[in-house]
């Protein structure tokens, strides 16, 4: 699997932290950016950056997207066909978006987290499985089809 993440000037410090996290743990992560800090870059390009990456491969590739709040990045993120992009606060939140709502991409609020729970959404997001149930498969069908 492949972890595709991105974030904005105010995900850029955590973003960091969580790229050298991941690389401890042997998770394969490309960085969409931003590079450099850049207080007048545009959470929206990140996003996208990200989206579009996971799309190339939606069985092998998920993606996180960081901003102050992780809505900005989560709606750029959400504008594409066949990424669903959550805002994830809690470990039993997104494990349940990952199983019953087939999530591929997590939003981080990097102002209302610290980097110790982040680490642990992203565990959650990783190790959590869609589940195989029809009545989920239907939902996501009828997404696909809007």
């Amino acid at each position: 699997m492949t972890i595709f993440i991105g974030a904005d000037h105010r995900g850029f410090e955590m973003k960091n932290k969580l790229i050298e996290y991941l690389q401890e743990k042997n998770i394969r992560v490309e960085d969409m950016g931003n590079y450099q800090y850049d207080p007048l870059d545009d959470n929206p390009d990140f996003g996208q950056k990200v989206a579009q990456a996971v799309l190339q491969n939606l069985d092998n590739h998920r993606g996180i997207v960081i901003c102050g709040s992780g809505i900005g990045v989560s709606i750029a993120a959400n504008r594409f066909k066949g990424i669903r992009c959550a805002l994830g606060f809690d470990e039993n939140q997104v494990q349940h978006g990952v199983e019953n709502d087939y999530i591929n991409v997590l939003a981080i609020p990097a102002e209302y987290m610290d980097l110790e729970k982040t680490q642990r959404l992203i565990n959650a997001f990783l190790s959590a499985k869609q589940k195989d149930d029809e009545k989920y498969v239907r939902r996501m069908k009828k997404l696909d089809t809007v």
